[in-house]
């Protein structure tokens, strides 16, 4: 049963099934900001691909998009909104 701050979703397990370029475009249109902004920088990822952060935004959808756990997650999509659930509170807003 769904506690009145409960929010009924689906999760993707972004490991198996990544977002794609496309996918990843729209996130970032729906939440304003730049791929720049959600990169995991303690991520081996970014180590390994020798990733400084200011990389153009394409490069680094692509290399989100190859590399998953490079992008901060939960990312909580319900429309045309979107929201970053760091702090998890943040995807109340999108109730």
């Amino acid at each position: 049963m769904l506690k009145e701050h409960d929010i009924p979703f689906t999760y993707r397990e972004y490991r198996k099934e990544p977002l794609t370029v496309a996918e990843l475009r729209r996130v970032f249109d729906l939440l304003g900001v730049e791929p720049a902004a959600l990169l995991r920088k303690r991520d081996k990822a970014y180590g390994e691909l020798g990733l400084t952060g200011s990389e153009d935004a394409e490069t680094l959808l692509a290399h989100m998009a190859e590399h998953p756990t490079l992008l901060q997650r939960p990312i909580g999509i319900a429309g045309d909104r979107a929201a970053v659930g760091r702090p998890v509170e943040n995807l109340l807003a999108l109730k």
